[in-house]
């Protein structure tokens, strides 16, 4: 099938290692991002900075340490440490990526250039303001795309390349001009593009993996058999977190939506119904979670790592599951017209998808690595819900 190298199990224990501490914050800093676009007075203005803000750099960013992030497990389930080799993955896959998604970002400003206006989200953006124009800002879109594509085929493999120019199709023609304005789970389809990166990373980190062409069944199998269960579980984490996260800010944004025609959820089936699903989300996330120790592929039931890991993505999860229990719809909205209880929701959700990527990550360094990410987690829900109650 031209797959390359194999991942090779090393055993989960012993000390985190002297790189663990600089591997977190990496990762912990995904808590500081949010998917809001970048107020403008903070890009620098004329020149390249409005093609800039074309690519969505905040949310480009999040997306890439996710990939980062799996490129850093890959390489310690397969060898045990780091290397200068995974500092090299590490660039062409923030590259990479940043070419691929920055390039769908742009194409779908373009598509959504009648809609951004109605929006106070989206109203500065840079071809409603005139900073780009339309007919620029899809050229731009477009080579940034294909050179995104042809940094994997040149510096990664054929299977990161592929998962590359998938996800921006997929964003482009079935979620932005398709399923963005005709269906209320327009999230839901549409976040299958947004949980490709770890997929990316982890295909990547293999080697030299490239596309059989000898027959359907073995092109399919190229694809998917990535050597390992973790990416997949990072990619349905992903995509199982977008629905309530997107959600829990529709709710208080529900108005707006509505004037753009963009059907989400909250608009055309209620908060009630919205909330009920977003629910159901978080109920699939504590069950994924307890797959997490299991997608590492080398652990046993009886190790002691199994259930620190275990036991920190679950309840992990239930708090997050607990912030979207405690929306309340009737709650008085804040001077800004938010529902108080979906904004903390939709805050904590970034912070916990930062904090599972933390956790996969460290527990990848042993059994030390696994409890510095337990401590980490019970700080981080710590703090959340002690400024909560302030």
């Amino acid at each position: 099938m031209g797959h390359g190298r194999r991942l090779s199990r090393v055993p989960l224990a012993g000390s985190p290692g002297a790189g663990l501490t600089g591997v977190s914050r990496a990762c912990h800093s995904l808590a500081r991002l949010d998917s809001r676009s970048p107020p403008r007075e903070e890009i620098v203005m004329g020149g390249l900075g409005p093609y800039f803000e074309l690519t969505k750099p905040r949310v480009v960013v999040l997306l890439q340490i996710t990939a980062l992030c799996a490129v850093l497990v890959h390489d310690m389930l397969d060898s045990g440490s780091l290397s200068m080799a995974s500092a090299e993955t590490m660039l062409i896959v923030f590259v990479g990526g940043y070419l691929s998604a920055g390039g769908a970002n742009a194409v779908n400003m373009w598509y959504d250039r009648d809609i951004d206006p109605k929006m106070s989200r989206t109203a500065d953006r840079p071809v409603p303001t005139g900073a780009v124009s339309p007919n620029a800002a899809l050229g731009f879109g477009v080579a940034l795309s294909m050179l995104g594509i042809a940094w994997f085929v040149l510096l990664a493999n054929q299977v990161a390349a592929f998962w590359s120019a998938f996800s921006i199709l997929f964003y482009v023609f079935v979620y932005s001009i398709w399923l963005k304005r005709t269906t209320p789970q327009n999230i839901v389809i549409g976040g299958i593009a947004g949980s490709t990166p770890p997929v990316i990373g982890w295909a990547a980190a293999e080697g030299d993996l490239s596309l059989a062409t000898n027959s359907l069944d073995s092109l399919i199998d190229s694809v998917f058999d990535l050597g390992s269960l973790m990416p997949w579980f990072m990619f349905l984490l992903i995509f199982l977190w977008t629905p309530p996260h997107f959600w829990a800010l529709a709710l208080y944004r529900s108005g707006e939506y509505e004037e753009a025609g963009i059907p989400m959820m909250p608009n055309v089936k209620g908060g009630k119904r919205t909330l009920r699903e977003m629910k159901v989300y978080t109920l699939l996330l504590i069950a994924l979670s307890v797959a997490a120790p299991m997608s590492y592929g080398g652990l046993d039931e009886g190790d002691v790592i199994y259930h620190v890991l275990g036991w920190t993505v679950v309840g992990l999860s239930i708090w997050y599951a607990s912030t979207v229990w405690r929306i309340d719809l009737d709650e008085h909205p804040d001077p800004s017209g938010r529902i108080p209880s979906a904004a903390r929701s939709f805050f904590v959700s970034i912070l916990y998808l930062a904090m599972m990527f933390v956790v996969l990550v460290t527990a990848s360094f042993g059994l030390g690595g696994a409890l510095v990410g337990a401590v980490l987690v019970l700080v981080a829900i710590l703090r959340s819900e002690t400024r909560a109650r302030a």
